[in-house]
């Protein structure tokens, strides 16, 4: 057991990202993420979540996709980057389990469109693209994707797609080429930092998932993890568990806001400064 886990009495590491999904914080905007794709999916439209880097963009996803039955839904999840269009295409049919030696565009399309359709006609399931980091994605991919969801002349909506990135991506689908796809998004949510409430109600619940139930942070030190992340979740992970080896260092039983300030100092931003 490291140093400040046994000085704290922590069961486990605190403030990582890899938690069980029961324990994921369901905060108000969650909620909000889960009941616009809920809804995407149901009506067979495209749901867009957007949020800057550590907001919880793939946990959003994680929390809902882990919420549907394996036995009624099939989720096609894919990682985007910014190659082509045949990239993605063989992410999609990888995810299948399918393998195609072609590099034909109409022949890659026909193949994936055959197996959402038999999953979706023939064992009557619900398939649903997600695509995380789909601002990654080039502009003549977001063209080309909006043939993925047409069926039978246009008239099935079998495969919902959810597209999750940051909020270029939004820009990015009101370029003209993108339009024909944009005109099928349904929903649309935005993750943005959390006030100061939330965040000490998730540090409390991450406290609490690695066994301590009294909070070690001190109000300061909440105002500093607060301002210092942002509200976002992922930097505050950080901070937070910096803090609280700089404070079993000083063998002080209570997390300070100077703590958190020396944390930050080992800390370098998305943007590169140093907080």
């Amino acid at each position: 057991m490291s140093g400040y886990r046994q000085f704290f009495g922590l069961q486990n590491e605190p403030f990582t990202t890899d938690i069980k999904r029961k324990d994921i914080l369901v905060t108000a905007a969650l909620k909000g993420v889960e009941e616009r794709l809920h809804y995407a999916l149901r009506i067979g439209g495209i749901a867009v979540v957007t949020g800057e880097i550590g907001s919880g963009k793939s946990t959003a996803l994680r929390y809902v996709i882990g919420g549907l039955h394996p036995s009624e839904h099939r989720i096609i999840y894919v990682t985007a980057s910014s190659g082509s269009i045949l990239e993605l295409y063989r992410q999609i049919l990888g995810e299948l389990g399918v393998g195609i030696s072609s590099s034909s565009r109409a022949l890659m399309t026909q193949r994936i469109k055959q197996e959402i359709a038999e999953m979706v006609q023939g064992k009557k399931m619900k398939a649903a693209l997600v695509i995380d980091e789909a601002s990654l994605l080039r502009l003549e991919v977001f063209a080309e994707l909006h043939t993925m969801t047409q069926f039978e002349q246009d008239s099935k909506p079998f495969l919902p797609i959810v597209l999750a990135g940051q909020s270029n991506l939004v820009d990015n689908l009101r370029y003209r080429n993108c339009l024909p796809l944009a005109s099928r998004v349904v929903a649309k949510t935005h993750l943005q930092g959390s006030d100061q409430k939330t965040m000490e109600e998730y540090l409390r619940h991450h406290l609490a998932i690695a066994g301590v139930k009294r909070m070690l942070f001190d109000e300061a030190a909440v105002t500093a993890i607060h301002q210092g992340s942002g509200g976002l979740f992922r930097k505050a992970n950080h901070l937070a568990r910096g803090a609280l080896l700089g404070a079993a260092r000083s063998e002080s039983q209570a997390v300070t806001a100077e703590h958190v300030r020396l944390a930050a100092t080992e800390l370098i931003l998305t943007d590169g400064r140093v907080l």
